[in-house]
């Protein structure tokens, strides 16, 4: 039985080229790259090599290169598959000498029939090979051989010698021909068998090259598969870290939110401060006033002081003199008539000056209890602003 090395990185055309053979009656052996076909033709010799021309390490270039570089192997029918035949897949295909390119997917019976014609025309003797006729004898030859007495017996032997071979062809040709005639009647019977399967094993042909050809697409398919696969991969990946980016984004967004608020709250607080501070501001200029007014009275208090000493010496003096003269003794009566309204006037100046001191501590109570609110205040607008600076940075980061 002929047996064909068929090598292809798809699983689907190794399968569909090891049954379109075996129902040809050939056995097939299959290979799934480069590498395994040079390690199987090392070992073995096939009848015919089918190999793929684009596969993962060597291409069917170099296999039909090496199959015409080993002397075992050269002559070795090398018929190369491809899904795409041009005129550079046909020149380099004659460049390392295969025998012929085909197509896939295969249409039909077209792999069986290529590999039978290939197989067919290995098997055909060369012209060198042909059987020659069997030399005879001349006459020249006879006479050298025997003496010129006994020609004639010889020439009887030799027609009887021709007689029994002609004899012994007949009976071969006869026992031939009813070897053919037979042959011929088995080959009638197989033929009208064959004709009835015919028409079905063409339908199944039919049917099973539309499912080869939707295989190797399904194939085409699968490999995509691990393509998509990864790109989805990728594209999860970055989906999740868009959700992590934009859930921090959301965090930030309601940390903002909320310092915000706060600063609104602050500045709000802050504004009460500042009309605080302000009126604050009013009640120290009131209490400058204050403090003007009480220096003033002081002032008057004590020039109203001398004046009383000055009149006190004064009445003194004018009692002194008033032993003197009656004239100075009615002055010192005016004088003293003048005493209680001056000793009023005293009286009424101190109550207004006690007054202006309890004011004055008032006003200094108030300025105190300003200066602390003020303090608050300015601890507030601190923390306002280091609020405000980490509310900047968290934006800038965002």
């Amino acid at each position: 039985m002929p047996t064909v090395l068929v090598a292809d990185d798809s699983i689907a055309v190794r399968k569909v080229a090891e049954r379109l053979l075996t129902e040809a009656g050939l056995g097939v052996t299959l290979a799934a790259n480069g590498e395994e076909v040079l390690a199987y033709l090392t070992k073995q010799r096939p009848d015919v090599v089918v190999s793929d021309v684009i596969m993962p390490d060597k291409s069917g270039y170099e296999v039909c290169a090496f199959v015409r570089g080993n002397a075992t192997l050269a002559a070795t029918p090398v018929l190369l598959i491809s899904g795409i035949v041009n005129d550079e897949v046909t020149k380099q295909a004659e460049s390392c000498r295969a025998d012929g390119v085909l197509k896939k997917p295969f249409q039909g019976t077209s792999l069986k029939d290529r590999v039978l014609e290939l197989i067919a025309k290995r098997q055909e003797p060369s012209p060198a090979d042909a059987p020659r006729p069997a030399t005879r004898p001349t006459p020249a030859t006879v006479e050298q051989a025997f003496p010129m007495a006994d020609q004639q017996q010889a020439r009887a032997g030799q027609d009887l010698v021709r007689l029994k071979e002609v004899e012994d062809q007949l009976r071969a040709e006869r026992a031939r021909s009813e070897d053919l005639g037979k042959r011929l009647t088995e080959a009638a019977e197989h033929l009208a068998h064959a004709k009835g399967a015919e028409a079905q094993l063409a339908a199944e042909r039919q049917r099973v090259s539309d499912l080869e050809a939707k295989l190797i697409q399904s194939e085409h398919q699968a490999g995509r598969i691990s393509e998509l696969e990864t790109a989805l991969k990728a594209e999860q990946s970055e989906v999740g870290a868009l959700k992590q980016e934009v859930e921090h984004s959301q965090k930030i967004s309601r940390r903002v939110v909320e310092l915000e608020s706060a600063l609104a709250v602050e500045r709000a607080a802050a504004e009460q401060l500042v009309q605080q501070l302000a009126n604050l501001e009013q009640v120290s200029i009131r209490t400058r006033d204050l403090e003007a007014k009480l220096v003033s009275a002081e002032q008057q208090e004590s020039t109203l002081h001398r004046k009383i000493q000055d009149l006190e010496a004064e009445l003194v003096t004018e009692q002194r003199k008033g032993t003197e003269t009656i004239g100075q003794l009615q002055d010192l009566e005016r004088v003293a008539t003048r005493v209680p309204e001056l000793e009023g006037l005293l009286t009424a100046e101190r109550d207004g000056n006690g007054l202006l001191a309890r004011r004055v501590l008032e006003a200094e109570q108030a300025a105190e209890s300003a200066t602390r609110q003020l303090e608050e205040m300015a601890r507030k607008l601190s923390e306002i602003a280091g609020l405000a600076s980490q509310l900047g940075n968290g934006r800038g980061k965002s």
